[in-house]
């Protein structure tokens, strides 16, 4: 009997494990999102600044040889894209070939009677034309670390001294800061070099290093660096070593402005405080800031898209960049001409086959996507310029609406997240200068008649009036919001205290000056 018990529960137990597994399987497939490779291309370039298209590319035309770009001579035809490349957006290949993929292979669809070359045309008379042949002069200089190591090797060090010194310049940040202690390089020299140092012989070199230029150079702190830069100008006379005792034993007080109790401490008149604080401005706080600032792409911003006012009409385009011209390789063509017209396909030339189609659809959908790209990006950009039209006109950031992502979203037919990936990363030029995207999209605040006005008018309000205080007495957050409360913005002073934080204005205590 209780064999047969024990048989029902583990029948049951069974019975209720397999149900379970079914259910979860169910929600499994009814929770799963495929996306196509189209897709996941596009939202991938979307993301890529037309500075860095370019290079995107380059990169797939390496990775995938049936893509190319169009000669100058070769200029593709207008209007839509052919026909010849067309297949369901909803395809997807595999790396691995088989006799059933081969059998669905239509060689017509690739290879055409005539021999044109099938090209994209993605650029038209709307997009300016790019000056191939303009250059961007910049000075070629040695970097931060490779100018002080220069100027190591007019130390007399043995090579022991050398190679801890070279650590230490290595181990120095890129403002000019050597932020590692001792024990640290030391520990560094040990494991990596297999050098057993002190840490009174890496201070020695220390000391070595801080009189290297630029001035203040190998710094532990911002008061360590002033000072090192001070001490090169002693020769200058009193007013210099009044600064040293400033920054010496009042630095706390002198980044709070507590001036009073410098002065009453080192018994300065305010004629010495004010020359003591003018030399301490002219300090560098970043020493290696300016160096070997070789880097295009972080001096200057390429805009995707230029907005021109012509006669009170907004006119958009976009970066010629964002347009490239792109085709399909003539040569895969050709493979697939001589295969068709051959007798003999053996399993090898099968093969070839997949393997050219497979490469000759990823090139598809690559310019499919480039094109997309750009539809996306125009169809964007259009909807914020209207929304911001009185912004673009005028350039009065006053005049900016209060703008989400969402309102976009629906003016365009995008997902929201299609947008934030468009607004992140691209800028525009307009006749008042280039803006980020992002910078147009903010929140709503209310005014005295129920108006919904955009943060970006309430911070320009507020950037206006701290520019315009007095600097003798600049006003406080209470007084910054009963102004703006005087102009009938319903504002809080925890808010007005966020948004000067957030346009990097510091307290009014300091702001004043003497």
């Amino acid at each position: 009997m209780w064999r047969l018990r024990l048989l029902k529960c583990i029948y049951r137990f069974f019975n209720d494990y397999n149900s379970v597994m079914a259910l979860s399987q169910s929600l499994q497939q009814k929770l799963l999102q495929k996306l196509s490779p189209q897709q996941i291309q596009l939202m991938k370039l979307l993301q890529v600044p037309t500075a860095n298209l370019e290079e995107r590319i380059k990169e797939e035309m390496e990775e995938n040889p049936a893509l190319e770009a169009a000669e100058d001579d070769q200029d593709a035809t207008d209007g839509e894209l052919t026909d010849e490349f067309e297949s369901d957006p909803e395809d997807d290949f595999e790396m691995e070939g088989s006799e059933d993929e081969y059998d669905n292979i239509d060689i017509s669809e690739y290879v055409g009677e005539d021999d044109d070359v099938a090209d994209y045309r993605l650029k038209d008379d709307n997009y300016p034309e790019a000056d191939e042949k303009q250059t961007l002069p910049f000075k070629v200089e040695s970097t931060f670390h490779e100018s002080l190591l220069e100027q190591l090797r007019m130390l007399h060090l043995d090579e022991r001294e050398r190679k801890i010194a070279e650590q230490i310049v290595g181990s120095i940040d890129d403002d000019g800061y050597l932020r590692r202690d001792p024990a640290a390089i030391a520990d560094d020299l040990a494991f990596r070099q297999n050098i057993s140092a002190t840490e009174e012989e890496i201070a020695l070199l220390v000391k070595q290093i801080q009189k290297f230029d630029p001035p203040g150079i190998c710094a532990r702190d911002l008061r360590q660096c002033l000072l090192l830069q001070l001490e090169r100008k002693k020769e200058e006379g009193h007013e210099v070593d009044i600064t040293i005792r400033i920054l010496s034993d009042y630095f706390d007080e002198f980044t709070k402005k507590h001036y009073e109790k410098i002065q009453k401490g080192l018994n300065l008149t305010d004629e010495d405080l004010k020359t003591a604080i003018n030399q301490i401005i002219r300090l560098n706080p970043k020493p290696g800031g300016n160096i070997g600032e070789t880097n295009i792409g972080e001096s200057y911003v390429i805009p995707d898209f230029f907005i021109h006012n012509n006669n009170n009409k907004l006119e958009l385009t976009l970066n010629s960049k964002n347009a490239p011209d792109l085709r399909i390789s003539e040569g895969y063509r050709d493979m697939l001409k001589e295969y068709d017209r051959g007798s003999k396909k053996d399993k090898r030339q099968k093969e070839a086959v997949i393997f050219i189609k497979q490469k000759i659809d990823a090139a598809k959908w690559f310019i499919d996507a480039i094109k997309q790209r750009q539809n996306t990006l125009y169809t964007t950009m259009h909807a914020i310029m209207d929304y911001q039209y009185e912004f673009f006109l005028t350039g009065d950031e006053t005049t900016l609406k209060p703008m989400i992502l969402k309102d976009i979203a629906e003016r365009t037919a995008l997902d929201i997240s299609t947008v934030s990936r468009v607004a992140n990363s691209k800028f525009v030029q307009t006749e008042f200068g280039t803006y980020r995207l992002k910078f147009f999209f903010s929140e709503s605040l209310s005014t005295d008649s129920g108006e919904e006005v955009s943060t970006r008018e309430v911070k320009k309000i507020l950037s206006d009036m701290v520019e315009g205080e007095s600097k003798k007495k600049p006003f406080s957050d209470e007084r910054l919001t009963e102004l703006l409360q005087q102009k009938g913005y319903n504002i809080a002073r925890r808010t007005v205290a966020k948004y000067r934080e957030q346009l990097n204005i510091p307290v009014a205590r300091l702001r004043k000056q003497l």
